[in-house]
């Protein structure tokens, strides 16, 4: 039996645990990278732990996601991390250098390597055959500190590309399509590898655009093989020496195949708020647009955007549209202003932001109140833009342009000939935003430098062997981190100071939750299915732990959400029946006994005592996860490993 691409990376990474379906596996990492959102907390993590430099091969510290500087707290953010990867040994990539997977992407991405990121979309680097993975913050600490990265042993779910796309047919489609075929929930627990003749139609930034994507439909990574069109592009950046050939065996054996007949693919648009909402742009022809926003991690390249300047050239967005365009690096920036297609975009009327995530996590072009937003990025979530009655698409690059000229929603299929778009040879290389750290022997003399606005990382208590706490909250299903923990241009300054971020905790839901748990000491929230899905945020697990909650008790949970509660001292629990679900209700009294034997057994019952029913919930761990929810966290955890 052969492998997949997967397996021979995990095989080749492989540390701790077998590689058995569903058993926890410990992998060694050779890349990190983080942003700043979510980048200040991991690296007061990772400074607790009291080591001196980092011990991977590369780790990288982005700041794209709070560039927008309303009052000093951003500002002290960049100071902070600037200092501390100067200190640590980690290379600090500057506010407007980019979006930090287009440019880790170009710059450090390498096939046949392992990178975890405190991003859900980190596995974008699957574009250029990486496992890449989404993390919390604390696990990339950990990872610096040389640490293993666990996981569960996935799934493999192969998508054979076959056919050839249709013009104004993209890679956004294709990734629209698999969602439509999934949904938010239907990669949960696997890694998808893309295969099949269609993929080698597919430049490096489509397929990444594709495994960006990925993220959406739940999926652990996504993954396609490294051949010639990746060795082009890392012969593109000057990096042609880090191309190794991969490919899964032709014996490899998946767990499901999935056929997408590209020649049969038209435009696709996910509808508010959720990115499986699918149906055609045709379906939706002719509804009035307010704003289009082109750019973000999923479709910021320089390949998109010289699509989006020749679709533009010589004609003027309709008067009733703000249109948005942000590049994903200085290096996309740039060739677009040297190859005179910056100009283009410019003279449609539409707005330049800064090389940088900006609408995508409401950092600032929010909608008209109740407005109608195309984006070109990878999540609609309600809220998320920053208008709370915004009605957000996702769409392409071609599509946005169609409708940002037309005024409405118009299938870009009508826009008449695609122009031929070619990728350069070679890109411009420019890595003077990239500071390089400090040597072993500055950093004796080397400061880090922290703002009032960063205050210390909030530390759980031990678990108790019996918990009795009320319900604060009772949520229903895809319950996202941006429900849990908010992003956005009021809210995002204050990554660094868990007490003022927990004034906004599950604001979307319920705005008296934070004094409500608060007053109620300890407590435990309730959840639907797919709880926790979106962005890899260790915020929405820090937070809630801030506020006393002990457990979540849910129908199921996404992946990175689950083990960031795990990292947090929150107890994830499973309802054995999901229709127990409605059988408890806000405030109720519940009782949890021997939680360390339940954990051994993987099963806990959960009393009720306004009812006196007991409730069977799962709660199957590895041993280490066990470890770390009796402690009280993987930091506790950490520390008492290392003193033994």
């Amino acid at each position: 039996m052969g492998n997949t691409i997967a397996e021979k990376i995990i095989a080749a990474h492989l540390i701790d645990g077998k590689m058995e379906k569903g058993s926890e596996i410990g992998l060694r990492i050779d890349q990190t990278l983080t942003q700043d959102a979510t980048g200040t907390m991991a690296y007061l993590e990772f400074e607790s732990m009291g080591i001196e430099r980092v011990k991977t091969e590369l780790s990288v510290a982005y700041v794209d996601h709070n560039t927008l500087q309303t009052g000093f707290e951003n500002a002290d953010d960049h100071r902070y991390l600037q200092t501390v990867a100067a200190k640590h040994g980690i290379r600090f990539s500057r506010p407007g250098n980019g979006i930090c997977h287009q440019v880790h992407l170009e710059r450090f991405s390498a096939p046949g390597k392992t990178l975890i990121g405190s991003d859900s979309h980190t596995p974008t680097g699957g574009g250029i055959g990486m496992l890449s993975f989404g993390a919390g913050g604390m696990d990339v600490a950990v990872a610096m500190g040389g640490g293993a990265y666990y996981i569960t042993m996935p799934n493999m779910i192969r998508v054979n590309l076959i056919g050839k796309l249709q013009p104004f047919v993209t890679a956004k489609d294709i990734s629209l399509e698999l969602l439509r075929i999934l949904t938010v929930k239907g990669g949960v627990g696997s890694i998808i590898e893309w295969g099949g003749e269609g993929i080698k139609q597919l430049s490096v930034p489509e397929r990444a655009t594709i495994t960006n994507m990925g993220t959406e439909v739940g999926a652990t990574t996504s993954i396609f093989p490294s051949d010639d069109v990746t060795r082009a592009f890392l012969k593109a950046q000057g990096r042609e020496a880090e191309y190794v050939p991969l490919a899964a065996d032709p014996n490899a054996v998946y767990d499901r195949t999935i056929e997408i007949d590209l020649s049969s693919l038209r435009p696709l648009i996910a509808a508010p708020h959720s990115p499986d909402h699918i149906c055609s742009v045709e379906s939706l022809q002719g509804q009035k647009v307010d704003q289009v926003c082109i750019g973000s991690c999923t479709n910021s390249s320089l390949y998109d955007l010289l699509k989006v300047a020749a679709l533009l050239k010589g004609k003027t967005v309709a008067p009733n549209v703000s249109l948005s365009v942000s590049p994903g690096s200085r290096q996309v920036l740039t060739m677009l202003a040297e190859c005179g297609a910056l100009t283009d975009i410019l003279a449609s009327g539409a707005r330049v932001l800064e090389c940088a995530c900006g609408p995508c996590i409401g950092m600032g072009f929010s909608p008209n109140s109740g407005g109608v937003s195309l984006r070109t990025f990878n999540r609609n979530f309600l809220g998320r833009s920053g208008t709370k009655d915004a009605k957000v698409y996702l769409v392409s690059p071609e599509t946005a342009v169609a409708s940002a000229l037309t005024g409405v929603i118009t299938d870009p299929i009508s826009l008449g000939e695609m122009p031929e778009i070619v990728l350069p040879e070679q890109f411009r290389v420019d890595d003077s935003a990239i500071l390089l750290p400090l040597s072993a022997e500055e950093t004796k003399m080397a400061d880090v430098l922290r703002g009032p606005n960063i205050k210390p990382f909030p530390v759980a208590e031990a678990m108790p062997t019996e918990l009795n706490a009320s319900v604060s909250l009772k949520v229903g299903d895809d319950i996202t981190t941006d429900h849990i923990m908010p992003a956005g241009a009021k809210i995002l300054p204050y990554r660094s100071n868990i007490p003022k971020l927990s004034e906004y905790c599950f604001g979307v839901c319920d705005t008296e939750f934070p004094a409500r748990a608060k007053s109620m000491g300890n407590s435990i929230l309730i959840g639907g299915s797919n709880y926790g899905q979106g962005s890899s945020r260790e915020h929405a697990a820090l937070v809630p732990m801030y506020l006393g909650v002990r457990a979540v008790i849910a129908k199921s949970f996404a992946r990175i959400h689950a083990a960031n509660l795990i990292n947090a001292g929150i107890l994830p629990l499973t309802f054995e029946d999901p229709s127990d679900y409605d059988s408890i209700e806000l405030q109720d009294a519940l009782q949890i006994c021997d939680i360390a034997e339940g954990l051994k057994q993987g099963r806990l019952f959960v009393r009720n005592l306004r009812t006196g029913k007991d409730i069977s919930c799962s709660c199957v761990f590895s041993e280490r996860q066990q470890h770390i929810l009796l402690s009280g966290g993987l930091l506790n955890n950490t520390k008492e490993v290392r003193h033994g």
